[in-house]
């Protein structure tokens, strides 16, 4: 992701071409942070690279998730993540061809929190697959109610991998590797990039570099 603080960086397009040639194919933005016209320019960089655009989506009102649904089919975004469940937003996206994978659980406030009961958290996502979405977003390690990496295994256990995305605060080997044990279909990281968590001294294109070889580690740990 191409966000910090849930904002997308004002050097976006620089970020994404310093490390475009790393084995990356899921991309991401937030809907705030760049003018529109920018927007569509990272989404047609992320496109010419052969990369997948994501748009992640810290909304929570109806009239704001639409205005964020447009806009993702106006630049050509694939996978529109965040945001609570709506029909009218559900139904703008399949119009456009695009996956949706919202907030599932309890979610609100900056930066955001997810409450209530692993149940509770459970019985929504899969509330919102039978709504007819793709899969869900869980912010699992924005959690206030127990624990982050037992809730998202029960949320993989019911919805299957390949329906729950995994966003926030993945920003320690010791989280990319509690990934590979959850097996989402993906996990987000932009915050911990920006801030050099994994090359202290290093940019974007560095951290990234450097979380690929921890990853690729774990996958092959995996086998």
């Amino acid at each position: 992701m191409l966000t910090h603080h849930d904002v997308t960086v004002p050097n976006a397009r620089e970020c994404f071409r310093e490390a475009a040639d790393l084995p990356v194919q899921y991309w991401g933005f937030k809907d705030v942070g760049l003018p529109v016209s920018e927007m569509e320019k990272l989404v047609g960089d992320f496109r010419e690279a052969g990369k997948a655009p994501v748009l992640e989506v810290v909304r929570f009102e109806e009239k704001d998730l639409l205005q964020a649904a447009s806009l993702a089919a106006d630049c050509g975004v694939e996978y529109f993540t965040g945001g609570v469940f709506s029909e009218a937003v559900m139904e703008r996206l399949r119009a456009a061809g695009m996956k949706y994978f919202p907030f599932c659980g309890r979610v609100g406030g900056s930066p955001i929190e997810l409450t209530g009961t692993p149940e509770d958290v459970v019985a929504d996502a899969r509330r919102l697959r039978e709504l007819g979405a793709d899969g869900v977003d869980l912010v699992a390690y924005r959690y206030a109610s127990g624990d982050p990496v037992s809730l998202a295994k029960q949320v993989v256990g019911q919805l299957g991998g390949d329906n729950v995305i995994l966003a926030g605060s993945v920003n320690s080997a010791d989280r990319v590797q509690r990934m590979h044990e959850i097996s989402p279909l993906g996990y987000t990281m932009g915050g911990a990039l920006f801030e050099a968590v994994f090359e202290s001294s290093g940019s974007f294109r560095d951290n990234l570099e450097h979380l690929v070889k921890i990853d690729t580690g774990f996958s092959g740990a995996n086998r």
